[in-house]
């Protein structure tokens, strides 16, 4: 058992045994305050600590001073920045992209004891407080407490609800976080860098955090410590995570966004219930304050800084048949006719791991063999109204046809070592060894990968690329402008955007499927969920990452129907009907839906509940109009489709905890059901419900407990007077559709609810 419960072990990482020549410095209270060009700048000095497990201040060693830039935004942003490393503060980067919008406050100081700052605007932004703690002296027995910066911030100027940084400590020695802070390595002798940094903000003993990524947690994050770190999921059910981003949302109504691509650590009132704690491995700091009234006005505001999504195509939203995987021309026709034959509607079909020439073995080439004529069956396909997906990821395997072009020219990753065989992107499924991961911090590399290997498949008219895999890359290779610690996690941003570019450069359609993420991959829709297990657990660990990535700037997010492995045999053991009902009318209330997994997915193997599954699907596809409309308006704003409760009742204390319920869109309250008793329990928000499927009316504000729900059932509600647009009849993809002929349903008194 390695945990000692101690701030420095566990959340600053020194070594518990203080074997490690290493130091931690402390932030005191500011020495100089000034204006520059509309920041405010404040001059901080740090005091090294003694290499011990109590925080004592080294006074033989001199103190260092570091500036703290502080910079306001319009609309509610404050902006921190300091650093120990000569990091230069940027307004553009592959993550921060600005909207117009966001336009800089000039910021000027009034007083002087309690120093407040106040923007051109005349909202007070923050208050420096100068003034020496009050005493009533009594006892020596222990230390004086250390000084500390008492700096406390109102990104929206609501004095109300102010976001404070923490000096929090049980007694001067023995701290639990620190305001700011800093950490020390010797290298030599007679040399040492920095290689730490650490902020803090006091929070309330009830306040509630959400966001982080795609976080497979409950729905209120405190208490917990993340490591922002990507990585494979292996799965929905635990602690390892495809899309961490440096960003969370409080039930006070703030958001932060940590601007970094490092690895960094975030905990939310964890190691200490009074305090939010960041670390970066890399001495700089820089942090944006977001405020505002909603949580819909805080993540507005986040996707000003870092990007709002694009809009994804019609075709894309209705749904998308795949397997792991089809494995020739034929039988993907087969499935293709069956699909027309029986009138399942349908609009992409997704070519997994088997149309290479060796399963997994990514050449980005079709097998001539299995695939003897790419383009015609291609075509073919479109002629049906079928576009099609291609699975493919971003590493180069030995064997591959690729792999001399790619070393040569430095296209992927170099080997540290000359014996190196490192599998860095090696997937779990493949005994392949990836030689290097292609290098999208090389101009060069990104055009090849674009034009050379992506655009030969688009032109011949696959509509998207699978831009699988990404939040893992080779460790122990060099990179042209980047450590590998320091590109890991925005890697897949980089990824993306250059299969997104492409796509919508040649095909007009601005779209990929994408499974890892970072701070500005939202821009790049889609992303889906990654390995689900087929079970209940998998389905309910699914809805708890969306719900997450969705207060995390997201709007757009999928999942594999009915879940992507079996259980307990990955690969071969058979899919349970219930789940795959259940599933299935989950996956009609989100974005995107695609059927994906290790066995038969196709829903006429499963006759029994296959009439079910086909009126669900057709129920998909009148709703289309309605999901565009709210795909649309969450382009605009900081909605996504999958919205927590919380987004809309923000002060209703119950649904920070409630992770099993959720609106589609702004009108559709949507309970799907995880058990195999086709029952569940049911909250409705304040005010007067309707279900959608039955017209049955009930009253908000209160629990429905152990409410029965057949299996060709799920619970879906709506408020009185609610419009849904919905199209008027049944189609067999959407290149039958014409949205000018939506109607719209609704919710008077007389709605008897809608006929599946």
């Amino acid at each position: 058992m390695k945990q000692t419960n101690y701030h420095l072990f566990d959340f600053m990482d020194f070594d518990p045994t203080l074997q490690r020549d290493e130091s931690l410095w402390k932030a005191y209270a500011p020495t100089k305050i000034v204006e520059r060009d509309g920041d405010i700048i404040i001059t901080i000095p740090y005091q090294k600590q003694r290499h011990q497990e109590d925080m004592e201040p080294d006074t033989d060693t001199p103190q260092q001073t570091y500036d703290l830039i502080i910079r306001a935004y319009e609309p509610n942003i404050i902006r921190l920045f300091t650093t120990m490393t000569d990091d230069e503060m940027t307004d553009h980067d592959e993550m921060l992209q600005m909207a117009p919008a966001v336009k800089r406050q000039p910021l000027r100081l009034h007083g002087s004891v309690c120093c407040d700052i106040v923007a051109a605007n005349d909202k007070k932004v923050a208050t420096i407080n100068l003034e020496a703690p009050r005493l009533d002296h009594w006892s020596d027995l222990l230390p004086a407490p250390q000084p500390a910066p008492f700096i406390t911030f109102y990104p929206d100027g609501d004095t109300s609800k102010p976001v404070a940084l923490s000096d929090d400590h049980f007694s001067p020695p023995r701290y639990d976080a620190l305001p700011l802070g800093f950490c020390s390595v010797s290298c030599c002798a007679t040399a040492t860098t920095t290689e730490r940094a650490t902020i803090s903000f006091r929070c309330d003993a009830n306040e509630h955090f959400v966001g982080t990524g795609e976080r497979f947690r409950k729905m209120d994050l405190s208490g917990q410590t993340f490591q922002l770190k990507n990585q494979d999921g292996q799965g929905v059910n635990n602690r390892r995570c495809y899309k961490n981003i440096p960003f969370y949302l409080s039930s006070r109504m703030y958001g932060v966004f940590y601007h970094t691509s490092d690895y960094c650590k975030l905990s939310l009132a964890d190691h200490s219930a009074r305090s939010v704690q960041f670390m970066c491995d890399r001495a700089t700091l820089d942090v944006f304050l977001i405020g505002g009234q909603t949580p819909e006005e805080i993540l507005r505001g986040y996707r000003m800084l870092t990007g709002f999504p694009a809009m994804p195509p019609l075709w894309s939203f209705g749904i998308w048949m795949s397997r792991m995987t089809y494995f020739s021309a034929d039988e993907v026709e087969d499935i293709c006719h069956r699909l027309r034959e029986e009138h399942y509607p349908c609009d992409v079909i997704h070519l997994d791991t088997g149309w290479f020439r060796t399963d997994w073995l990514c050449e980005w080439k079709f097998n001539p063999e299995r695939f003897p004529a790419p383009k015609a069956f291609i075509s073919r396909l479109k002629e049906q109204g079928f576009k099609v997906s291609l699975w493919q990821l971003p590493y180069i395997a030995q064997g591959a046809e690729q792999l001399e072009e790619a070393k040569q020219n430095k296209y992927i990753s170099q080997p540290t070592r000359e014996e190196d065989t490192s599998t860095g992107g090696a997937s779990n499924f493949s005994a392949l060894d990836y030689a290097g991961t292609i290098d999208f911090t090389y101009p060069k590399a990104t055009d090849w990968y674009k034009y050379t290997l992506l655009k030969p498949l688009l032109d011949m008219g696959v509509k998207c690329i699978k831009t699988d895999f990404g939040e893992n890359i080779h460790m122990d290779h060099q990179y042209h402008a980047s450590t590998p610690e320091r590109l890991n996690n925005i890697y897949a941003l980089l990824y993306q955007k250059a299969a997104y570019e492409v796509t919508r450069e040649v095909t007009g359609d601005g779209i990929i499927w994408a499974r890892a993420g970072w701070a500005g991959c939202q821009r790049y829709p889609l992303h889906w969920g990654g390995d689900s297990e087929s079970s209940w657990a998998g389905m309910a660990g699914s809805l708890k990452g969306g719900l997450h990535l969705g207060l995390s700037g997201f709007a757009f997010w999928s999942h594999d129907v009915p879940g992507f492995h079996s259980t307990p045999d990955f690969m071969n053991s058979p899919l349970d009907e219930q789940v795959y009902v259940r599933w299935t009318q989950f996956g009609v209330f989100t974005s995107h839906m695609r059927y994906h997994g290790t066995c038969k997915r196709e829903p006429w193997h499963y006759p029994e509940i296959a009439p079910i599954v086909k009126r669900w699907w057709k129920l998909r596809y009148r709703l289309l109009p309605y999901i565009v409309e709210q795909s649309e308006l969450a382009c605009q704003s900081g909605l996504p489709l999958v919205q927590a409760l919380l987004f809309h009742h923000p002060h209703d204390r119950q649904v920070w905890h409630i992770d099993d319920e959720y609106y589609f869109g702004n009108e559709l309250l949507v309970c799907p059901v995880m058990n195999a008793d086709n029952r569940r329990d049911i909250y409705l928000p304040e005010g007067p419900w309707v279900n959608f499927l039955t017209g049955e009316r009930l009253e908000g504000g209160r629990w429905y407990y152990q409410v029965e729900v057949p299996l060709d059932q799920m619970p879906v509600f709506v408020r009185p007077d609610a419009v849904i647009k919905m199209y008027p009849h049944d189609v067999d993809s959407t290149d039958d559709m014409d949205l000018s002929q939506s109607t719209d349903i609704t919710i008077t008194h007389n709605f008897k609810g809608i006929t599946l």
